[in-house]
């Protein structure tokens, strides 16, 4: 744990944001109708948890020494398909939000994206913690190679 200049502590955030849909194809995904706050939280000890808004969360991808520009998050997007619910594990690159859609570059590392999908949920992984075995996209690989799904 390190403190800011400004005396507050940083902490190792993950995010989630939701949407009603989502679009993926020729190394990008777009998340539409995005929700407008972007959920975080952090283990222990501080257990923090609040929102901020989709713009901040664009805003803050190039903020820091170990930014996500630098250091670019892996994430699992969970989505809909014909047999019920679907993981891609992708990292995530270059966000651009326009209105209510935030559109990602992106190198898919497990399964694919798709088409086009209904209602997903893509959780994103702190800074730092590329796969680790606590990282949501870690939980999600490890489960897999123990013959698992993730619901």
């Amino acid at each position: 744990m390190s403190d800011t200049d400004d005396g507050r502590d940083e902490i190792e955030a993950m995010f989630v944001q939701t949407a009603e849909g989502v679009r993926g194809g020729d190394g990008t995904m777009t998340l539409i109708r995005l929700a407008p706050a972007t959920l975080y939280f952090s283990d222990r000890p501080q257990r923090v948890v609040g929102h901020l808004s989709a713009q901040h969360f664009v805003d803050l991808w190039e903020e820091g020494e170990n930014s996500f520009a630098k250091d670019p998050p892996n994430a699992v997007l969970a989505f809909p398909n014909a047999d019920g619910l679907a993981d891609t594990v992708v990292v995530l690159r270059d966000p651009k939000l326009e209105g209510n859609e935030i559109t990602y570059t992106v190198d898919v590392l497990e399964a694919s994206l798709p088409d086009e999908a209904g209602a997903c949920t893509l959780f994103i992984d702190p800074l730092g913690r590329p796969l680790s075995p606590m990282s949501v996209a870690g939980v999600h690989r490890r489960a897999l190679r123990r013959g698992g799904r993730m619901v």
